[in-house]
Order: structure tokens, then C-alpha cells, then sequence
């Protein structure tokens, strides 16, 4: 059986705008992922709401990806695949991101995966998946995510660097899936 981890934020959570609510696992892109392969294939979902690459909001624990990401390599050996997709929520002002910041830091969690040291882990290969890009924000998102709809359209350039530098995979998800209108940064059960 092949184990993939999935790490994301909401959007790999699964998080269902207008409603704040989870999609059901079959609705979720990680469980019609496990659908798609079959029984041959485990998915590992490590979807967080608010996950950034690095950093924690204030008043929101947890959210770190570099910090937490270690121990989830460990707890989930032997690993075969890694997909990482993270970004969005670094785009929030309060963090004061480039783009090329913040792919800089989702390069460092590619070569975590790439310099662990469990031996399970060792030919574990990394897909990184550039987000998708912002929609139109709600009113009362426009400061929390200012310019955050411009900076999202750089993410595959910036994503794409990073995966040739390391040799990894790539995939831009802005060229499957839109971002709903209804509140400009998840999606709906159909895009999943």
C-alpha cells in the first residue's frame, strides 16, 4: 500500500464556505483522491483551517506548518508521497508576505520531507501544489487579505521555481480549480 500525506489548510480540510462547515470525506478533493486510486492507496489528510507555511496569528495557535509539519512525518511513516499545498493564508496582511517569501517557506517544508531522517521516509517524493488563486473577498475579508487577489496570481511562478530548484513535483491548482465567490477563498463541493 502506497501512504500519501496530504498537508494543506482549509481547502484540504475541507471546509465548506457561506455554511462554515466540513464537506463529508467523499466530497472532500482528498477522499475523491482515495476514490480515484483505489484500496491500493492510503490518504492521509492534514488539512488545518487558517495553516500558514510558518507563521502563527495571534491569538490562533497551531497554525505553523514548519513547526508542526516534523512531527507529522514522523507519525505517519512510512510515507510514499507528500503533497503540499499552503499559501493562502499567508497572503493575510497581519504577515506582511511576499510571494517569494512565502514560497521560500514552503520550500523549506519540501526539503524536510527530502532531508528527514527515517529511513521509512527515504524515497518519499514531494508534489507542491501552487494555490489556487483569491476570488473576490467579502467586505469584511478585504483587510484581513489586502491585495492578497493580486499576490495569489503569482504563486504558480514563484511554486514552480521552487519545486525545479529541488527536482520535485509540481502542479498549479489555479488551472483546475476556481475559487468560489462565495467567500473568495475556499471551494465549493463541486470544485473539490
Amino acid at each position: 500500500m502506497k501512504n500519501i500525506l496530504c498537508f494543506g489548510d482549509s481547502n484540504t480540510w475541507g471546509y465548506q464556505p457561506v455554511a462554515c462547515t466540513r464537506y463529508p470525506f467523499e466530497t472532500r478533493w482528498t477522499g475523491a483522491l482515495q476514490t480515484l486510486l483505489g484500496s491500493e492507496y492510503r490518504i492521509i489528510e492534514e488539512g488545518l483551517n487558517g495553516r500558514t507555511s510558518a507563521s502563527d496569528e495571534p491569538g490562533r495557535k497551531y497554525r505553523s506548518g514548519a513547526e508542526y509539519f516534523p512531527m507529522l512525518l514522523e507519525c505517519h511513516r512510512p510515507i510514499d508521497l507528500v503533497v503540499i499545498m499552503l499559501g493562502t493564508n499567508d497572503l493575510k496582511s497581519i504577515f506582511d508576505l511576499s510571494v517569494e517569501q512565502i514560497a521560500q517557506n514552503t520550500k523549506k517544508l519540501c526539503q524536510m520531507v527530502l532531508d528527514n531522517d527515517y529511513p521509512e521516509n527515504d524515497s518519499a517524493q514531494v508534489l507542491l501544489i501552487a494555490p489556487v488563486h483569491v476570488a473576490e473577498l467579502p467586505y469584511e475579508d478585504e483587510l484581513l487579505f489586502a491585495n492578497a487577489k493580486e499576490k495569489s496570481r503569482d504563486f504558480a511562478c514563484e511554486f514552480n521555481k521552487v519545486a525545479d530548484e529541488l527536482g520535485i513535483h509540481f502542479m498549479d491548482a489555479s488551472q483546475i480549480v476556481k475559487t468560489t465567490n462565495a467567500d473568495g477563498l475556499h471551494w465549493t463541493a463541486e470544485q473539490h
